[in-house]
């Protein structure tokens, strides 16, 4: 069994949060809960995939997000041609482009951040695991 990665961040605003990525980042939504004591979320990831970000907000004690510059989700593109066209989604939905306070991920990738503050990097580059044996 392949372990499952939810990334759940408070937002201002789920349903805005959901578009954004799903247009931005071409994710769909997976799941949606409506008052869930006093709380509402959205799940959005890749059909069958082992990683999904969840939107949440409370309806009774607002939580502001409080995101640092490296708060990053990295998604590693290596086809070019992908990574670009993923790019330009990105801004097309309102992602806003922004240099990264590390470096390292404007070498090879381009940073992205929503409205709530949280940032993405999409990298054109293939992961590899570099862990020492």
């Amino acid at each position: 069994m392949v372990p499952q990665l939810r990334i759940a961040r408070p937002v201002s605003d789920p349903a805005r949060s959901a578009e954004l990525y799903a247009r931005g980042l071409g994710l769909v939504l997976l799941g949606r809960f409506d008052d869930h004591e006093g709380f509402d979320g959205v799940m959005l990831g890749l059909p069958g995939g082992a990683w999904h970000f969840e939107f949440t907000r409370c309806r009774h004690h607002a939580v502001a997000p409080t995101p640092t510059a490296e708060d990053l989700a990295v998604l590693y593109l290596p086809n070019e041609a992908q990574w670009r066209a993923a790019c330009e989604r990105a801004l097309a939905a309102g992602f806003a482009a922004v240099s990264s306070f590390n470096p390292y991920w404007d070498q090879r990738g381009r940073s992205f951040q929503d409205p709530d503050g949280y940032r993405v990097v999409l990298q054109n580059a293939e992961w590899r695991n570099q862990a020492p044996p």
